[in-house]
């Protein structure tokens, strides 16, 4: 077994101090920052409403449809002509103009595995690297600060594709929990410094033998951010008031399938996404709520609906009107998406609505697009798009086209072999014109 200086053997040596899961990542996500990037690149808050919240409800509803169909809820005019929202969403209606809406939005897969949500492809394309890793490798961030960050505590080994795969391990997402982030706190990290700084150049010695580790003189910049003033202020949300997390919202959701079981809604999520942009950040996804409504003898999708989203349309308002007061919203692209809409027609008993691939939602503000529209309409039951359907694949090449990545680029896979990002390349025109 390889050891290192005093016995330490090469895994405790990655151990230490964090530099297992989070400081090798650490190191990688910097490998790739290119030194003539712009004094503020696009970023990207993507936040996931996992279990595929139910477009009827939300932000297509269709008022003069049935009762099956169109559900309890009333609806709001939106600032737009035309467009209207749920009527639980009334800070978002409005900022309409100033946001943008694709509805019709289709997915390939009926079920709930995120590969398109995180890649644009369907599992059948293979294991493709999330676009937070993408964006990592390709465009990089600033000094001190990873590319890609996702606040998602406890990924599941069958449901998480915010995997990196070929982009490279060093690419993969920082997940500011645990050690990661104690390792961010001053006391952990100068304490540790002379320590690290052995241990680095005790690595020097035996670089070679430790390919496979990935540790090289990008170490010695993740050592910098571990101690970096700029990367512990960015994750400290002591700095935050208690008025704006008020502003950013309170409240409780249910459970998604047991509707009597409440939660405390969570706003620190989208004001850490914020901060993360706002110091350099390029890709940070959240994973918020519980969106799995189906029937059952415990489940009423109205009665959770009426719960999360009050609070969920607090949170995306604060978020888009603090960015646009802060100067930031046109370098911020800001995505709300489930991985399918739900069935027009309610099931029972619950009432509840079952997974739909063939129309969904997903909400956009910022990022230098036209905002102020809405891109795509489904027919009257809000079943499918009554012209040509958007797709994932689409939605990603226009986030590509935000974070200046080319749509067409191509990654080399796991044998050496390239492969594109996305087979279908097209952005959506009436967003990047």
């Amino acid at each position: 077994m390889l050891t290192i200086g005093g016995g330490n053997t090469r895994r405790e040596f990655l151990r230490v101090g964090g530099f297992g899961a989070a400081g090798v990542g650490l190191a990688g996500l910097l490998r790739h920052a290119r030194a003539d990037a712009p004094p503020r690149p696009k970023s990207v808050i993507y936040v996931v409403l996992n279990g595929g919240a139910s477009h009827l409800d939300t932000w297509d509803p269709k008022p003069d449809a049935p009762a099956e169909i169109r559900g309890e809820f009333g609806t709001v005019p939106a600032r737009l002509p035309g467009v209207r929202f749920c009527e639980l969403f009334p800070l978002q209606a409005g900022l309409m103009d100033r946001m943008a809406l694709l509805r019709g939005v289709r997915s390939v897969e009926n079920d709930h595995f995120l590969s398109e949500v995180y890649t644009g492809l369907p599992r059948t394309a293979g294991s493709r690297p999330a676009f937070g890793s993408v964006a990592s490798r390709l465009g990089g961030s600033g000094a001190d600060l990873p590319a890609y960050v996702s606040y998602k505590q406890k990924p599941s080994e069958q449901f998480d594709f915010e995997r990196s795969f070929y982009a490279g391990a060093q690419h993969a997402p920082f997940r500011p929990f645990g050690e990661a982030l104690d390792n961010l706190t001053p006391v952990k990290a100068l304490d540790r410094l002379d320590d690290r700084k052995g241990l680095l150049a005790a690595f020097d010695t035996m670089r070679r033998e430790a390919e496979s580790a990935g540790l090289d003189r990008h170490q010695a910049r993740a050592l910098d951010l571990i101690t970096s003033p700029r990367a512990r202020a960015a994750f400290d949300l002591s700095r935050e008031s208690p008025k704006t997390f008020d502003r950013y919202g309170k409240g409780k959701y249910t459970h998604q399938a047991i509707a009597t079981l409440l939660y405390d809604w969570d706003p620190k999520p989208f004001v850490l996404a914020r901060r993360l942009v706002e110091a350099g950040v390029r890709v940070v996804t959240l994973s918020v709520g519980s969106w799995d409504h189906h029937s059952g003898a415990e489940q009423d999708i109205f009665r959770s609906y009426r719960h999360c989203l009050p609070a969920l349309d607090r949170s995306i308002w604060a978020l888009v009107t603090d960015l646009e007061e802060r100067g930031l919203l046109d370098d911020v692209l800001v995505v709300v998406l489930g991985e399918f809409g739900r069935t027009p027609k309610l099931s029972s008993p619950g009432p509840g609505r079952e997974h739909w691939a063939d129309a969904g939602c997903v909400l956009l503000a910022g990022g230098g697009l036209k905002m102020g529209q809405v891109v795509g309409e489904t027919d009257g039951r809000a079943e499918r798009s009554k012209a040509g359907s958007i797709t994932f694949q689409n939605l990603m090449a226009t986030i590509y086209h935000v974070l200046g990545i080319d749509p067409a680029a191509t990654l080399p896979d796991f044998t050496g072999r390239p492969q594109y990002l996305l087979d279908d390349r097209e952005p959506i025109r009436e967003l990047v014109g």
